[in-house]
C-alpha cells in the first residue's frame, strides 16, 4: 500500500519535533540554560514548518535558519534546533536548482559558525569543519534524489510514448486487417450482386447460385470481424466464433473458390512439401493472397489469375497474377498514391522479415509476389516493392 506524501512528512516532522523536544529536556542536564516559554516556541517554529517543505522548500529553509539565530542567540543549546535546518536544506537540495541551494548552504554555513562564535567553549576549527562538510553531504544526497527522480519521471514518459507508440500500431493492424477481411467480401458480394441482378429473370440457377456466394462471402466476412471484435474485449469472454483461429493457408483453397465464384477462374498449385508454420506467417500469406485477389475482381474483370504457393528450405513464397489487359491489379492512379491494399501488403510483408515484389509483367497483366523466411536465422529485415 502506497503512503500518501504529505503522510510522510507529517511522521518525519513529528518524529523530529519529538527529538527536539527530549534534546531540549536535556539542556539542563548538559549545562545549559532551562527553556522558557519563548525558547519552547522557538524550537516549535524551528520544527514544526518543516510539515511544508516541499511546497516552498526555500522559504522554509530561510524561516528554519532565522529562528535558530534567534534561539543560539538567547543562550540556547544549538544543538536542539540541528535537525530542522539540515531537513530543509536537504529538500532544497532534492527539489531546486544549484543556484538556490548554493544560496542556502551558505546560509546554513553562516548559521553554524554563528553558533560556534557565541558559544562558550567552542573548537572553531571543528565547527568551521562541520559547518562546510554538512552542507556538503546534504547537497550530495539531495543531488543524487533529485537526479533519481528526474530518471524516474524520464522512464515514466519513455514507458508512456512506448505505450502510446503499441497503441498506435496496433490500430494500424487492426485497419489492415478490417480492410483486407472487408474489402476481399464486397468485391466478392458486389460482383455476385451484379450477376444476380443481370439473370435474376432470365436464369434463376444462376441467380439463386450468385445469391448463395452472397450469403457464404457475408458470413465468412462477418465471422472474421466477431473473431477480431473478439480479441479487442476487456472482459476476456468470447464466444464461439470470437474465438475462433486466425486464416490460415488451410482456408486458402476456400477464399479460391469463393473469388472462382465472383467470376474470376483462379488456378491454386502448391509446390515443396507442406510444413507447419508459425500462425503469423500462415496469416501473412493467406492476407496478401487474399487483398491481390481482391484486386483482381475490382480492377481485372475479365483476366484469368494464377495462384502459386511454395514451401522452400527456411522461407515459403507466394505469387498471384493475372493476363488482364487493362491497367492491372492496381490501377497506375492507385498505384501513384500508394493504396491501402499496397501500403498494407508492404507492412505485412516488412513484420515478418519478407519481401514483396509488386508491378505489371513484361508479357501482360500483374503481378504480386512473396517471400517469406520461416526462420529467424533467414530472416531479413526490411522490404522490397518494385513496380
Amino acid at each position: 500500500m502506497r503512503i500518501h506524501p504529505l503522510v510522510v512528512d507529517g511522521l518525519i516532522t513529528a518524529a523530529q519535533t519529538t527529538v527536539a523536544v527530549l534534546l531540549g529536556r536535556e539542556a539542563v542536564r548538559q549545562g545549559w540554560p532551562a527553556l522558557d516559554t519563548l525558547d519552547w516556541t522557538l524550537v516549535a517554529l524551528a520544527n514544526l514548518p518543516t510539515f511544508l517543505r516541499t511546497r516552498a522548500p526555500v522559504t522554509i529553509c530561510v524561516f528554519v535558519l532565522a529562528v535558530c539565530v534567534v534561539y543560539v542567540g538567547r543562550g540556547g543549546w544549538p544543538v536542539v534546533n540541528s535537525l530542522g535546518p539540515m531537513l530543509a536544506f536537504y529538500t532544497v537540495a532534492s527539489l531546486r536548482p544549484t543556484r538556490a541551494t548554493a544560496v542556502c548552504a551558505a546560509l546554513m554555513a553562516a548559521v553554524w559558525v554563528y553558533a560556534g562564535v557565541v558559544t562558550d567553549g567552542s573548537s572553531m576549527a571543528s565547527v568551521a569543519a562541520q559547518s562546510v562538510a554538512y552542507p556538503l553531504v546534504l547537497w550530495w544526497f539531495g543531488h543524487t534524489a533529485r537526479r533519481t527522480a528526474d530518471l524516474t519521471r524520464q522512464l515514466k514518459a519513455e514507458q508512456a510514448e512506448r505505450a502510446r507508440r503499441e497503441v498506435a500500431e496496433e490500430r494500424v493492424r487492426i485497419a489492415r486487417e478490417l480492410h483486407d477481411v472487408v474489402a476481399h467480401h464486397m468485391a466478392v458480394i458486389n460482383v455476385q450482386a451484379g450477376l444476380a441482378r443481370f439473370v435474376f429473370t432470365s436464369d434463376a440457377p444462376t441467380a439463386r447460385g450468385a445469391l448463395d456466394a452472397i450469403e457464404g462471402a457475408s458470413a465468412e466476412a462477418l465471422a472474421e470481424l466477431r473473431r477480431m471484435l473478439g480479441l479487442l474485449r476487456a472482459d476476456g469472454v468470447q464466444g464461439e466464433a470470437e474465438g475462433a483461429p486466425a486464416p490460415g493457408l488451410d482456408q486458402l483453397a476456400e477464399m479460391v473458390e469463393r473469388v472462382r465464384a465472383g467470376g474470376v477462374p483462379v488456378d491454386l498449385t502448391v509446390t515443396g512439401e507442406p510444413r507447419p508454420l508459425p500462425p503469423g506467417v500462415q496469416l501473412c500469406l493467406y492476407r496478401v493472397v487474399q487483398e491481390a485477389l481482391t484486386n483482381v475482381l475490382k480492377h481485372a474483370p475479365g483476366a484469368h489469375a494464377t495462384v502459386e504457393l511454395a514451401y522452400r528450405a527456411g522461407e515459403m513464397t507466394a505469387s498471384v497474377i493475372d493476363d488482364g489487359t487493362g491497367e492491372g491489379v492496381i490501377p497506375a492512379r492507385k498505384r501513384q498514391r500508394g493504396g491501402h491494399g499496397l501500403i498494407g501488403m508492404r507492412e505485412r510483408a516488412k513484420l515478418y522479415g519478407g519481401t514483396i515484389v509488386v508491378g505489371p509483367r513484361s508479357e501482360g497483366g500483374f503481378g504480386v509476389h512473396l517471400t517469406l523466411p520461416t526462420s529467424a536465422r533467414t530472416a531479413r529485415r526490411g522490404d522490397t516493392v518494385a513496380e
